[in-house]
C-alpha cells in the first residue's frame, strides 16, 4: 500500500533514492522495481534486517531491472551517514510526527538531497487524526508514538523554510480513515472485535485485489477523509554564480 503517487513524484531508472524511516520498506520495494539505486534507512534493527531479507529476494526473483541496488542499513535521521547532495530523491513516509526534532530532520534532508532533487512528505492528515487523538490516548500515548498533528498548511511552511520548493498536495487513503476510528473506539490492541475483524478484512481484500468499487471509493473519501496529507517539493538550484558560504 502506497501513499506517495509516482505518477505525481516521477522515479527514473539510475535514480539515487533515499527512503528515510523506511519501516516495512513499501516504498523502498517500489522505487527498486522501478530501477532506482535505494538505500531504506531506519532506526529499527529489525525491520532493517526484514527489508535486506526482502531486496534479497526480490534480487533473486528478478523484480528489479539490471543495474538497479538496494541496501538497507540502520541510521539516524538527525544524523545521516552520507555526504551533501547524495541522492536525486528522498522519501519519508508516516515518520516526521514521530520525531521531537522535526526541523532537524528536513534539514538533514535537504543537504543530502541534490539541487534540482525531489523530495515527497507524507504524515497523518489534521482532521482524520485528531478524531483518533480524540477517542483514544493510547492511540498516540505510547512510547514512539506520534506527538504532533500537522495541519496541511504548517507542513509546507515547515518545508518552505528548510529551503524546499513546494509543488503539489495531495490526500491518500479514505478508506482508513474509518478503520483506525473504529480501532480507537473499541481500543487500539483489541483487534478481535468483529467490526475491526470485518473492516480489516474489506482493506486486505481492496490492498490485493484492487476492484474497480473500491477504488472509486477510494478516490472520492481521499478529499473528504483521507487519513494521510502528502507533499511534494524540489530542492532549487543555487542562482547563476552563487557562491555556498564556508563553514565558520
Amino acid at each position: 500500500m502506497l501513499t506517495v503517487d509516482f505518477t505525481r513524484f516521477p522515479l527514473a531508472a539510475g535514480d539515487r533514492v533515499l527512503d528515510l524511516g523506511c519501516g516495512g520498506g513499501r516504498h523502498a520495494f517500489e522505487c527498486y522495481r522501478r530501477g532506482a539505486d535505494v538505500v531504506a534507512l531506519d532506526r529499527n534493527g529489525e525491520e532493517i534486517r526484514e527489508v535486506a531479507k526482502w531486496f534479497a529476494a526480490m534480487r533473486e526473483a528478478g523484480e528489479a531491472p539490471a543495474g538497479a541496488s538496494a541496501v538497507a542499513m540502520e541510521g539516524d535521521a538527525l544524523q545521516l551517514p552520507f555526504p551533501d547532495a547524495s541522492f536525486d530523491v528522498v522519501i519519508i513516509s508516516e515518520v516526521m510526527e514521530h520525531i521531537p526534532d522535526d526541523k532537524g530532520v528536513l534539514a538533514e534532508m535537504v543537504r543530502v538531497l541534490r539541487p534540482g532533487g525531489r523530495i515527497a512528505v507524507t504524515v497523518p492528515r489534521y482532521g482524520p487524526e485528531k478524531v483518533c487523538w480524540a477517542l483514544s490516548d493510547a492511540y498516540h500515548e505510547v512510547e514512539g508514538g506520534h506527538i504532533r498533528i500537522y495541519k496541511g498548511d504548517e507542513l509546507l511552511e515547515r518545508m518552505r523554510e528548510a529551503g524546499l520548493k513546494p509543488y503539489g498536495t495531495h490526500h491518500a487513503h479514505g478508506l482508513h480513515a474509518p478503520y483506525w476510528w473504529i480501532k480507537c473506539a473499541v481500543g487500539v490492541d483489541n483487534d478481535r472485535a468483529l467490526p475491526v475483524k470485518l473492516y480489516h478484512k474489506l482493506l486486505v481484500w481492496d490492498i490485493m485485489k484492487k476492484p474497480r468499487a473500491t477504488r472509486l471509493a477510494e478516490q472520492a473519501l481521499n478529499p473528504l477523509i483521507g487519513k494521510s496529507f502528502v507533499a511534494y517539493a524540489t530542492k532549487p538550484h543555487l542562482p547563476r554564480g552563487a557562491a555556498v558560504a564556508e563553514p565558520q
